[in-house]
């Protein structure tokens, strides 16, 4: 190498080093909070998955509870039995939608129970995520699930687990109002509502 050549190559100024670490430590602020939401936008996605599809399923139930000719049950005041693919499914005797997975044909919108909730996913949904009413048991399923009362008839809430698991004690009341990720079904009405408190 002769020593024109080595003049030639040159190496980056300080100044020019410095000017290339400040334009990349803008381009990293302005992209950091899109990442630190992408966990809460998963979750959020998640539930309103399940829930869409729960809020559909209830809409089949009641279908079919149409096509037959709107069962009412036995005279005690009962709901009817609809049997989708084979799951039989406890419905309002009233009003055609789901109350009870498991066989109790005493359940109505104003007498359930969590257990009676958490069956109504699994009879329902096609490959239901896991879901418990134990709270204790809350690591190993996606989602806790909740018999309440909004003041007129018993509701379901379907807490997404992951989103609840850093509480001292299990949600109750209305707290799905305020923590967590959950959607809420009404009976009653057949309504489906959610609730995103990231």
């Amino acid at each position: 190498m002769n020593a024109e050549q080595v003049k030639q190559q040159r190496g980056f100024t300080l100044i020019e080093l410095i000017i290339v670490i400040v334009i990349l430590g803008l381009l990293a602020a302005s992209a950091l909070p899109r990442f630190t939401r992408v966990s809460a936008d998963a979750e959020d996605a998640a539930l309103e998955g399940v829930a869409g599809g729960f809020a559909s399923a209830v809409s089949l139930v009641r279908a079919e509870w149409e096509l037959r000719g709107r069962p009412q049950g036995s005279a005690t005041g009962s709901g009817a039995v609809i049997v989708m693919d084979g799951v039989p499914v406890n419905v309002d005797g009233d009003t055609g939608y789901p109350v009870s997975g498991n066989d109790n044909t005493e359940a109505h919108d104003q007498n359930m129970s969590s257990e009676d909730c958490r069956t109504i996913m699994q009879a329902i949904l096609q490959g239901a995520p896991t879901a418990t009413t134990n709270y204790a048991l809350l690591g190993e399923n996606r989602y806790y699930v909740t018999r309440e009362n909004n003041g007129t008839n018993d509701i379901c809430v379907y807490f997404l687990a992951i989103t609840i698991q850093s509480l001292n004690s299990a949600p109750a009341g209305n707290d799905y109002l305020r923590v967590g990720n959950a959607f809420v079904y009404n009976p009653r009405t057949g309504g489906v509502s959610i609730f995103s408190n990231n």
